[in-house]
């Protein structure tokens, strides 16, 4: 069982060309694991998926210009003013993180809290 999100994700992070979007993709999932140790991981509908008792947390995935953090419909309704201010554009179930732009940690901090805490009862994958 893979402990670092670097095992982990390897598969994903193999595939990633540009090594400086590599290298932010790594720091931000080694963030993840070292800032919340007891979330699993895994990779799912390919992307990179960080899990609580099995039900979905927060996944990462990349393009050409951003990187994508994909929360949840509910999550980005509640902190979709948060991920304007930080300088991100978003749609319904994710937000995308500009290459270029800084990464606001604590809004990310924030927005794993939220999903853990509102998840804690949580049965299934995704939220009914």
């Amino acid at each position: 069982m893979a402990t670092k999100p670097t095992e982990a994700f390897a598969e994903y992070l193999e595939k990633i060309d540009d090594p400086l979007q590599k290298e932010r993709l790594e720091n931000i999932l080694n963030w993840v694991h070292d800032t919340f140790p007891n979330l699993g991981m895994r990779i799912a509908w390919n992307q990179p998926m960080f899990t609580d008792h099995e039900t979905f947390i927060i996944a990462f995935s990349t393009a050409k210009a951003h990187m994508s953090v994909a929360p949840e419909m509910p999550v980005i309704e509640r902190f979709a003013s948060k991920v304007v201010q930080a300088g991100y554009t978003h749609t319904n179930q994710l937000f995308r993180i500009p290459w270029k732009v800084p990464v606001d940690y604590e809004l990310l901090k924030e927005i794993i809290e939220f999903n853990i805490a509102d998840k804690a009862e949580c049965t299934t994958f995704w939220r009914k």
